[in-house]
């Protein structure tokens, strides 16, 4: 009766959500994000800029990362360390959002010229100067087609890094098991 007791006062201290559980919705926030924007693609028509794309994948590996901690689900400095990296993918993912957001938010005449599709970029170009025009971004960057409550996809998303990195770090710091 008495390790009865223990156990309940051990689940009521842990509350309902633990690092796995935070995890595993984190992960499917990510899939969710995706599933949008693919949506939004195939459905409403509207193509993505090499930035978009961009996001996409940074989503992506945080989704990811998110599914391996919450499936492999270490204690202590393992979970500490899933938090670190989710942190620096989401990282990655706010500085490109970021950049997408400041495009977007420059007046017209400053605008950059549009370059080519991210297709042709990756046939002709290599890697690392693919990776360099994209992230300098163009003019069809800058261009606002979608917009939900007066913020436009990248603020959004910017907006969803930025939960998913805090949550992701603090959760793996703090929560129990």
């Amino acid at each position: 009766m008495r390790d009865l007791q223990y156990i309940d006062v051990q689940s009521a201290q842990r509350g309902w959500l633990s690092r796995r559980m935070l995890n595993g919705l984190g992960f499917l926030i990510c899939v969710a994000g995706l599933g949008f924007a693919y949506y939004v693609q195939h459905f409403q028509g509207f193509e993505p800029c090499p930035l978009c794309i961009f996001q996409r994948l940074a989503l992506l590996l945080v989704g990811l990362i998110f599914f391996v901690a919450a499936a492999h689900n270490p204690r202590g400095w393992g979970a500490k360390g899933y938090g670190i990296i989710i942190g620096l993918a989401a990282g990655v993912g706010i500085g490109i959002a970021a950049r997408h957001v400041w495009l977007q938010h420059l007046p017209p005449d400053q605008v950059p010229l549009c370059g080519p599709s991210l297709e042709y970029m990756l046939q002709a170009f290599p890697l690392n100067e693919t990776l360099r025009e994209v992230l300098t971004g163009s003019g069809e960057c800058a261009r606002v087609d979608w917009t939900m409550l007066g913020f436009s996809m990248p603020e959004w998303t910017l907006l969803l890094f930025i939960v998913l990195g805090v949550a992701g770090v603090i959760g793996n710091w703090r929560l129990r098991h």
